[in-house]
């Protein structure tokens, strides 16, 4: 658009080779490729098939990354997904055990995390005072505890069937199934986010719930879908797990939730809602997964890794603040 000065104004911002580079996901991605370097160079074991060997049973976590992202987004938190994943795990192997034709099977994966999430989403809409991360945390427990309950004093279940589980854990190539999955979902919910109503409903809802209601955008409505979605996930992520595991306990899915929150975090989605791109989260996850698998090929204490991955999460978070003082030192 030209101006009275002659001067040619650009509708859109100009992107730059060095905004790129340094904004966040552009770091991310130079820190993926350094970690795989430094993986490579501390273990000889670590090679492109061998990480696809063992990337399904931490990819089944990257399903829980994408509606927590929303629901960060939404400047809340669940902290019962790992429970959900427990219980669906649980339910599946013992539709299968029954006999049931895989096709149910599925089904009951997905409608026992589906009811979860919209158990959460239902107390959360209706009693809208309410924090999050104390119903979340309530539901945990309840979740976990029903599925303790199922497993009874043995405390874990395997698959006397595993043929359907055999099929789903199959690979193109060397590239397992699961990982073409994580990739179409990446891609639906980035775009879900980033490029529809409803995700900058989301933001807008994260930035300022009150201004968004008074906005005309149904706050309670999308906060039940986004809930309910993220059960459905958990569902999906534990058809996927048992295909790994070929059987559940009590331990189940423990520390998911964790998981998956810092994954977001790391990858620059912030906690107080309204801020932070999936893309992040997406490049932070599979840089997670790196880390973990090269770290665990060397037999390194996995209590340690957690450390590492504390640390990693840490400077994520402090970054920024440093940064913003910084530059608030420099105009001064």
């Amino acid at each position: 658009m030209a101006g009275k000065s002659g001067r040619t104004i650009a509708n859109v911002p100009e992107k730059s080779l060095k905004k790129t580079l340094f904004c966040w996901e552009g770091m991310l991605v130079v820190l993926f490729i350094l970690i795989n370097i430094f993986c490579a160079g501390i273990s000889q074991s670590y090679q492109f098939s061998n990480v696809l060997r063992e990337m399904p049973k931490y990819l089944t976590e990257m399903f829980l990354l994408f509606p927590m992202a929303f629901i960060l987004v939404l400047g809340e938190i669940d902290i019962s997904v790992g429970a959900t994943v427990c219980l669906s795990a649980t339910m599946t192997c013992m539709a299968s055990n029954k006999g049931l034709p895989f096709g149910m099977v599925i089904l009951v994966a997905l409608l026992v995390g589906t009811v979860c999430g919209l158990v959460n989403g239902l107390i959360l809409t209706n009693f809208q005072e309410l924090p999050p991360m104390i119903v979340t945390l309530g539901t945990q427990i309840v979740f976990r505890g029903i599925a303790e309950i199922a497993l009874g004093s043995g405390g874990s279940i395997s698959l006397t069937n595993a043929d359907g589980f055999r099929m789903i854990a199959g690979k193109v190539g060397i590239i397992p199934y699961i990982f073409f999955v994580v990739i179409i979902m990446a891609v639906l919910f980035s775009v879900v986010l980033a490029k529809t109503t409803f995700g900058r409903s989301v933001y807008a809802i994260g930035s300022n719930r009150l201004a968004a209601y008074y906005s005309g955008i149904h706050v309670q409505t999308i906060r039940l879908i986004i809930y309910t979605v993220m059960g459905f996930m958990a569902g999906l992520a534990a058809l996927f797990l048992t295909s790994v595991l070929y059987g559940a306990n009590t331990t189940t899915g423990n520390g998911f939730e964790m998981d998956a929150i810092a994954m977001a975090v790391f990858g620059g989605i912030s906690t107080s809602g309204g801020k932070g791109r999936l893309l992040g989260g997406i490049i932070s996850g599979f840089t997670i997964i790196c880390l973990r698998i090269g770290l665990g090929q060397i037999n390194m204490n996995p209590q340690l890794i957690l450390i590492i991955l504390g640390i990693l999460l840490i400077l994520a978070v402090l970054l920024p603040n440093i940064s913003a003082k910084l530059n608030v030192k420099k105009k001064a």
